[in-house]
């Protein structure tokens, strides 16, 4: 749910930048082992050192307590829930057990790829991408015919590595084999965002809230059309579901990935306090909730509590070492003229992404909108074009829109600003980020009245969006003045 950026900043004073092939590989969309994986090769990689106490039962507690804590794993990933770290352990523990006793067995190795998608999220490490792709293509390899759990497994995994077009394939094969599973219509929500696709979004979601699901399930039900109703500008709505479903929600872990969703609504209307006390909630049920250690460290930074803000970034770093959170946190120290420690943290970036994509996680986002204002401008333009060929989502009109502004080109960068801000034509989603980037983009045109409304709009919705960006907003409004007195009406 959370669809942060990397809010552009000034550029640091650097040497002239490389060339891309000696600063970011190229787009890495397949593994090494993709497709057609042979189980022994699998079961050779299960062998191999793994992070997060992999393929170990937990260090601490009886093996009644490591079975219970499976148990209840297999349940979340079967269906596609938030599980905590310890019970993601020794579920692939357990999973990983049983494919070596029974290579053949199908449903291990979905169950075993599924597990490693969740813990990849929730550690950040693309490590276990690899693992997933592999264990999920066995099961296919093992049962062809109906294994709806292995496709759930690979549009999960898709999702992961932002590659929609696939996350899409995937999800419309398990919906064709099992119409009436209502597992099977949340990546394909996700799917048809990230491809831009709003119509069929919603219209997916209305068949998943026509479906009869047990109590269990609705949570994560409602948890979805959140997600939509955000998109669609309905904070209200969206703000509703979320807190049914925190309140409804079945484990700790669960409910504090609800409630990081509502801290993160609550901070995109720049209630400080009440996001606040979400991502506080959030972390005191599941100290191993990244994105609510993140949050907390965003608004602690608006609340002017910046020592305090530098430490929950480093802690959500330190067990969630995101690309996009370590930018964030650059660009808060550059915000403060702290440029050495901007820079360490502009470098780790580079190099978590590099990791990421020898993974296969497509990051050409993010790699275009850090370019755009931290490094090479026309490289940000050539990655964010052929990423909008291949998935135009609202998030990547945007960052085009801006890069294509940092290059000058502000007349068709205005094309793709008003997709990501126009709720005719996209998403509707009230972001702060676009409004600014608009704003800007008129200004450049010398279009002041539409200048002066998105920035406007841009602090209202909310007026703490970036540290560095703020007050480029605020200065520019500022030049632009006062709206002109309207004529008066003739006699």
């Amino acid at each position: 749910m959370d669809n942060r950026v990397c809010v552009p900043g000034t550029s640091l004073p650097v040497e002239p930048p490389p060339r891309r092939s000696r600063r970011w590989p190229r787009r890495v969309l397949a593994t090494a082992l993709a497709g057609g994986v042979a189980a022994g090769a699998v079961l050779t990689l299960l062998t191999e050192e793994q992070p997060h106490g992999a393929g170990r039962p937990p260090a601490a507690g009886p093996p009644a307590q490591a079975q219970a804590q499976a148990a209840q794993a297999l349940k979340a990933v079967t269906w596609g829930l938030p599980a905590a770290l310890p019970q993601l352990g020794a579920l692939i523990g357990q999973q990983e057990q049983r494919v070596r006793a029974q290579p053949k067995d199908a449903r291990a190795w979905a169950v075993l790829g599924a597990a490693y998608v969740a813990r990849a999220r929730r550690t950040a490490d693309p490590a276990d991408y690899p693992r997933a792709e592999q264990a999920l293509q066995t099961s296919l390899r093992v049962r062809a015919a109906q294994n709806t759990e292995a496709l759930d497994g690979l549009a999960a995994l898709a999702l992961a590595r932002r590659d929609f077009p696939a996350a899409k394939r995937y999800g419309e094969q398990a919906l064709k084999a099992a119409p009436k599973r209502w597992t099977a219509y949340p990546p394909l929500i996700d799917a048809y965002t990230g491809l831009g696709d709003y119509k069929n979004a919603r219209a997916t979601l209305d068949k998943l809230l026509g479906l009869r699901t047990g109590a269990a399930a609705r949570p994560a039900v409602m948890a979805r059309a959140s997600a939509v109703y955000r998109d669609r500008g309905w904070r209200e709505d969206a703000v509703a579901q979320l807190t049914d479903a925190a309140s409804a929600a079945g484990t700790p872990a669960e409910q504090a990935a609800y409630l990081t969703g509502l801290g993160q609504l609550a901070w995109e209307r720049g209630d400080l306090q009440d996001a606040l006390r979400h991502f506080e909630a959030a972390a005191r049920l599941d100290p191993d909730q990244g994105a609510a250690l993140t949050g907390r460290g965003r608004v602690l930074a608006a609340l002017g509590r910046t020592t305090e803000a530098y430490a929950a970034y480093r802690a959500a770093l330190a067990g969630h070492p995101s690309p996009q959170d370590a930018c964030e946190l650059g660009e808060l120290y550059e915000a403060h003229g702290m440029a050495a420690q901007a820079r360490e943290q502009y470098d780790r970036v580079k190099e978590l992404v590099r990791r990421r994509m020898a993974a296969g996680v497509d990051e050409e986002l993010l790699i275009g909108q850090f370019e755009a204002d931290h490094g090479d401008p026309e490289e940000a333009v050539e990655r964010l074009q052929a990423e909008w060929e291949r998935q135009p989502g609202i998030e990547v009109a945007d960052a085009l829109g801006w890069a294509l502004h940092r290059v000058g080109d502000d007349e068709e960068a205005l094309t793709y600003a008003t997709t990501a801000t126009d709720t005719t034509k996209g998403g509707g989603v009230r972001s702060a980020l676009y409004a600014f980037h608009r704003g800007l983009i008129e200004l450049e045109l010398d279009e002041q009245a539409s200048a002066r409304r998105h920035l406007q709009q841009a602090l209202r919705f909310n007026p703490y969006f970036s540290p560095l960006q703020v007050p480029v907003a605020e200065e520019a409004l500022r030049a632009l003045g006062d709206v002109p007195d309207e004529p008066a009406p003739s006699a």
